[in-house]
């Protein structure tokens, strides 16, 4: 008789192991950077950068795969609320620049993209925590924005008084200068650590190139 049970061939096993391997580090990260009182910043840098490399490695089903994986065993350790803000917006932030860069895309268009989806999950996330908290956590954006908007008037010595929409608006230019930030950070780690993991991601146009050719690693 003929074993009839499919066997699955080297790349697969590969493929698998490599995509739990990932996904698991990404659901350690997650975990550290929601309990661990410090380290924040780095945990943040490094959340995306597990699923985009598997992406790079594995192609893009993978990578979905791989998020799906993250966001179950994060929803079985952290409950059905914490668990799927994995999602926004380092998930659907390392779909995009996992997809972006497997295609060539040039710095440009996954950077704009990038900070468009870093911003909505942003607001995506502080609605759901204000939610959990039962506090409006916007509000305390809103004031640093207040606080920011007030020493630009009294710096330039402006004979005005800031409404509430101009204070609004100033908060979320605050997130979005925060993704601009950010977002370009992950482009320069992703730069200088692919490489050394034979997944490289596309140059840097010329304008940015003289930011991230200093290699610290």
């Amino acid at each position: 008789m003929t074993d009839a049970t499919p066997r699955l061939s080297r790349q697969q096993a590969l493929r698998l192991v490599e995509g739990a391997y990932l996904a698991a580090a990404t659901g350690l990260i997650w975990l550290a950077l929601y309990y661990l009182p410090v380290g924040g910043a780095l945990f943040r840098l490094a959340l995306p950068l597990p699923l985009i490399l598997l992406q790079l490695r594995r192609g893009s089903r993978s990578g979905v795969e791989g998020l799906l994986l993250s966001v179950l065993l994060l929803t079985a350790l952290m409950g059905p609320l914490r668990g799927p803000l994995l999602l926004f917006p380092y998930g659907l932030l390392s779909l995009w620049l996992g997809w972006s860069w497997c295609r060539g895309i040039s710095w440009w268009l996954s950077w704009s993209g990038g900070i468009v989806i870093g911003t909505a999950g942003f607001l995506v996330r502080i609605l759901v925590l204000s939610l959990l908290v039962g506090e409006n956590l916007w509000v305390v954006i809103t004031r640093a924005g207040s606080a920011l908007l007030d020493r630009l008037i009294a710096a330039l010595h402006l004979p005005i008084t800031p409404d509430l929409t101009q204070v609004q608006l100033m908060a979320l230019l605050l997130v979005v200068v925060q993704e601009v930030i950010y977002v370009l950070s992950l482009h320069a780690l992703a730069y200088w650590i692919f490489p050394r993991l034979k997944s490289p991601i596309p140059e840097p146009p010329r304008l940015l190139h003289g930011l991230v050719a200093l290699d610290p690693l």
